[in-house]
């Protein structure tokens, strides 16, 4: 009976052929070949298949990731560096950089931000001092009922301030809103500012 064996290899996994004469039961010759495939973890010398461990054993590799274009590492350094600048910004500029986030909240239509940015409109605090610009963020914000907004209006317009009140009646009017809604300053002013009806 002749019998050979041949190896077959392909890439990673290795695959043995054993080849024999075989006679049936009239005496005819029959060959057969019993096939045994081999998987390595690397290459074809590598260990068999341990069916005791997960996948039996078997690792398939990953591919080698393609590197990165110019224009990825590019934009990776841009953004490193911006979040470098704004780091610093927000450290040594904190004050100019709540006013510009605030004045941000204001012209999307939020009330105590307008408020906030008239108050720092008034004291120059994150921006340069300008009254008549903090007046007229007053009233936004008291037109959209801040209480607290309200008041700095009619304080305002009662120091001489470059405001869009008409007249005394409107800043006892807007006074009177502040204190109805627990501004205790305003209820204070309506009596050491208007004590004869001077509102």
């Amino acid at each position: 009976m002749a019998e050979f064996s041949q190896v077959f290899e392909d890439g990673l996994r290795a695959r043995n052929v054993f080849v024999a004469d075989k006679y049936d039961d009239d005496g005819r010759k029959d060959n057969y070949k019993e096939e045994e495939e081999k998987y390595a973890f690397t290459d074809e010398s590598g260990p068999e298949e341990d069916p005791s461990l997960p996948y039996a054993g078997k690792v398939y590799l990953a591919r080698r990731k393609k590197p990165d274009s110019w224009l990825t590492t590019i934009m990776e350094i841009l953004a490193v560096v911006l979040v470098a600048c704004f780091i610093y910004y927000s450290y040594y500029y904190m004050d100019n950089l709540q006013f510009h986030v605030t004045h941000a909240y204001a012209h999307m239509g939020q009330a105590h931000a307008a408020h906030m940015v008239g108050q720092r409109l008034l004291w120059g605090e994150g921006t340069k001092q300008d009254e008549d610009k903090a007046m007229q963020w007053f009233r936004v914000a008291a037109d959209k009922g801040h209480p607290h907004a309200s008041h700095n209006l009619a304080i305002g317009h009662l120091h001489g301030y470059n405001t869009d009140v008409k007249d005394k009646e409107e800043a006892r009017t807007l006074l009177e809103f502040a204190r109805d809604n627990g501004v205790h300053e305003a209820h204070d002013a309506l009596h050491r500012l208007c004590p004869h009806d001077q509102c």
